[in-house]
């Protein structure tokens, strides 16, 4: 593609730059090769905006940057001339168009460049605080048993065409995102939605067919400033719905209700957990449900949870909009085996049970701890941490969560996030008494003194990797607690 038309989105037209090839875009200078369009963005810990004159080196056709040209100390472009806004070395012949924002340019000028993938896709966007996971696999699973195939972006993996990865990311970058969606030859894109993906323009340009919004807890009001804002930043997800696109809304959740009150005002079509299905009856694992026109079914999970069976709701709605007959939506349900590191379950050689989450709010909290109350838990034994660098205000409600449903709170390390470890450890005996800092020494204590009929809790870390080093030589907690159950406790 040509200069000229890539930037036809962001109205940066100068029709002296058609003769100037694209093949690709970059963000990292380091992969930039000649005819590649660099955009510096300026990001926490690193400012695209200083390799600039790397980008240059490595053959970069031109730059897209927010400052301006005289801030930046190129070499490369000592020789300058001004043409409609842009920069361009005479010997080089780089132009440098300043935009306000790059991360929305870059999304932007990637739809561009891909070729607006969304538009011809079907498309479903998950929000939420908690549950965005568990909802976006139980939907794949019930499209995969209905014989579609899925595209899949979130906090566990990214998967396209069967070629699973790693993710770095909840929401991939957009140029990332916009990449795997083009060379995407599955039915549907699932993609888990983050309110920093959302604030950070990673979805920007794309189009939705179906926008869920499972529920909104007290999480990332250090990088919201409350929870007025970060609904409202969750909000602007649903205004990218296509014009025949629907929202799937949990109205059993008070931020639901506000949201759906407003999608309503605005003309969108909305389909609500609570109104069009609602649950007569539950326990931890079942639910009947109740839809509309008097039909009841009766939801059955091998998982366990209230708010798993909320998850399974919302994606049962979703796929019964793809038509897909509900008795086999169930059936699928009742097969899933659930997501590493979400309630994920491990038997201890003495008979307890043991359940790693990623929980770290106060509403996942009370999920996880109430449905393992409702188990006939003999003894409760919670074991989590906090990361540094994070919302501290959560911090003291989440322990008295704990101390109100567990017999036994055990505080331990998170990611430390750049905070010094002396300076957590204080911070933890603030909150609590119980502390064991190393993360899988605080396993090994809790896990020798269990016994038949108790659980054990660990939160925070999910199927994550532990960035911090610990005295065992374990990398997530799951591994942790394997090497102490398989063989019982080991010295």
């Amino acid at each position: 593609m040509n200069l000229a038309n890539l930037l036809e989105p962001i109205k940066k037209i100068n029709h002296a730059l058609h003769y100037l090839k694209i093949e690709d875009i970059s963000i990292n200078s380091k992969k930039v090769m000649p005819n590649t369009l660099f955009v510096a963005i300026a990001g926490a810990t690193a400012d695209g905006h200083d390799y600039i004159e790397e980008a240059i080196r490595n053959g970069a056709t031109a730059i897209i940057g927010e400052k301006d040209i005289e801030e930046l100390a190129i070499q490369s472009l000592e020789d300058e001339k001004y043409v409609e806004g842009m920069v361009e070395n005479r010997e080089l012949s780089i132009p440098y168009i300043q935009v306000e924002n790059s991360r929305k340019v870059l999304a932007n000028i990637a739809c561009q460049f891909y070729g607006h993938p969304s538009k011809k896709k079907t498309v479903i966007g998950i929000t939420g605080t908690n549950g965005k996971t568990t909802t976006s696999f139980m939907l794949k699973k019930i499209l995969e048993d209905a014989g579609y195939k899925c595209t899949i972006f979130g906090s566990i993996c990214n998967e396209v065409n069967g070629q699973v990865t790693d993710s770095i990311n909840t929401t991939p970058d957009s140029l990332e995102l916009q990449k795997n969606m083009a060379r995407s030859n599955d039915d549907f894109i699932i993609i888990e939605v983050s309110s920093h993906g959302i604030s950070q323009y990673r979805i920007e340009g794309i189009e939705f067919d179906y926008c869920l919004f499972t529920n909104l807890d007290h999480d990332h009001l250090d990088y919201h400033r409350d929870m007025e804002e970060y609904f409202n930043v969750k909000t602007l997800l649903f205004q990218q719905l296509k014009p025949t696109g629907k929202a799937i809304i949990n109205v059993l959740d008070s931020w639901g209700k506000k949201l759906s009150e407003q999608l309503i005002v605005n003309g969108k079509q909305i389909v609500q957990l609570g109104k069009d299905v609602k649950l007569t009856e539950h326990t931890s694992s079942s639910a009947i449900l109740s839809f509309n026109r008097n039909q009841e079914e009766v939801l059955h999970l091998k998982i366990l949870g209230k708010h798993n069976i909320f998850n399974a709701c919302m994606a049962l709605l979703t796929a019964q909009q793809l038509a897909i007959p509900t008795k086999k939506i169930l059936q699928s349900i009742s097969k899933f085996s659930g997501v590493p590191g979400r309630f994920e379950m491990v038997s201890h050689p003495k008979g307890a049970k043991i359940v790693i989450d990623y929980a770290h709010t106060q509403g996942a909290f009370s999920h996880c701890l109430q449905t393992i109350r409702e188990q006939g838990a003999k003894r409760i034994f919670h074991i989590f941490g906090f990361r540094g660098n994070r919302d501290q205000r959560k911090r003291q409600p989440m322990v008295e969560i704990s101390k109100d449903l567990c017999d036994v709170t055990l505080l331990t390390l998170d990611d430390l996030n750049g905070i010094p470890k002396e300076s957590m450890e204080q911070t933890l005996y603030d909150l609590h008494d119980k502390v064991e800092l190393d993360r899988t020494l605080a396993i090994k204590q809790v896990l020798e003194k269990v016994e038949e009929g108790d659980w054990v809790c660990i939160t925070g870390k999910g199927h994550e990797e532990y960035k911090e080093q610990f005295y065992y030589p374990t990398s997530t907690d799951i591994e942790t607690v394997n090497f102490f159950t398989k063989e019982g406790t080991k010295n």
